[in-house]
């Protein structure tokens, strides 16, 4: 599978497909260890060595489920990001009650926002206990949208300190909004940066802001929710899709029924357009895609690796179905 690399860090390489490791801490509904242990295979034999998780996803599960399917692999083969601003304490007296933040886990400990220098050490060294990994090779700042201030002056600086010491290999952040990822960008010395659902095939906000700015800093940029939860991810959306985690609106679901009608008349699926619009411009170094178990795979390996016709983003263009100007985008190089 191609790979690209960091611009500010040569030696982290990203394949250009990632595994999401979030469906392994239970994300809305229960996935066993097999299933998620085969997932990670899978991956593996199809040539992905980019898998990202968090202590957020499933209190701490999916990092335990995560470092059990890759410790036994060679180390320098593969990078693993996962996230700091959330620290997990104990909170043994809601144990008989289930997690309310979308997990099916047991509410056995709290997310406790933390951007603090503290709050980042403690968070990493919790994180490579879960794990049994000896490094972590990518730190992104999770979800600070209310903490700029902790993040920026006191999250960062704890980063940078531990980037400079070979504790981590890059740094960053990761979000579902673009703007104050551009900030980030602009404002304080990150590597790379994780965009969730704002530059995907429906919706091109980050083009405005992130992206121009990532690409003018060298600033590489990992995209999530590269299907707007689940809008883009079937051929055809259904009445009921779900975007930005709720019931789509009507609209929202006719503009993406109209993608996927130019997608048709190009012999490709919607899901498999989405993938490959992320993919061309040339701040972008991966694509991380949620995925469950071994099926989930490949698909996603396979929806990956279709070559999509260059007039279909002309022609996207032409029926005011993408915002960009296919013109900006060019193949994002690899090796």
């Amino acid at each position: 599978m191609m790979t690209r690399a960091l611009p500010r860090r040569p030696g982290t390489r990203l394949t250009e497909l990632g595994f999401g490791a979030a469906q392994g801490g239970n994300l809305y509904r229960a996935t066993t260890d097999e299933e998620f242990a085969s997932a990670v295979d899978a991956a593996w034999e199809a040539g992905v060595r980019y898998f990202d998780t968090a202590p957020h996803y499933g209190i701490g599960l999916s990092e335990r489920r995560l470092g059990a399917a890759l410790r036994q692999r060679q180390r320098d083969e593969y990078v693993v990001s996962t996230k700091v601003g959330r620290l997990l304490v104990p909170s043994p007296g809601d144990a008989h009650l289930r997690d309310s933040d979308g997990f099916d886990v047991p509410a056995t400990h709290r997310r406790v926002w933390d951007f603090s220098r503290d709050g980042v050490l403690r968070s990493i060294e919790a994180s490579l206990d879960r794990t049994g990994l000896d490094r972590i090779d990518i730190v992104y700042l999770h979800d600070p949208d209310e903490h700029w201030e902790q993040a920026a002056h006191e999250a960062v600086p704890a980063l940078v300190d531990l980037r400079d010491q070979g504790v981590v290999g890059a740094i960053g952040a990761g979000m579902n909004q673009s703007a104050m990822l551009a900030r980030f960008v602009r404002e304080t010395d990150v590597d790379v940066m994780m965009c969730a659902g704002r530059y995907t095939l429906l919706e091109q906000g980050a083009a405005g802001d992130l992206l121009p700015a990532a690409e003018n800093r060298g600033v590489g940029v990992v995209i999530a929710g590269v299907y707007n939860s689940g809008l883009l991810s079937r051929d055809r959306p259904p009445a009921d899709a779900v975007y930005n985690y709720e019931q789509a609106p009507a609209a929202v679901i006719e503009r993406a029924r109209r993608i996927a009608t130019v997608c048709e008349t190009h012999g490709v699926t919607l899901p498999q357009a989405a993938l490959a619009f992320v993919r061309r411009h040339p701040a972008v170094v991966s694509t991380v895609v949620g995925v469950r178990n071994e099926a989930q795979v490949a698909e996603t390996v396979r929806r990956s690796g279709v070559v999509v016709p260059e007039e279909l983003w002309d022609d996207l263009a032409a029926a005011g179905l993408l915002a960009a100007p296919p013109g900006r985008h060019s193949p994002a190089p690899s090796d």
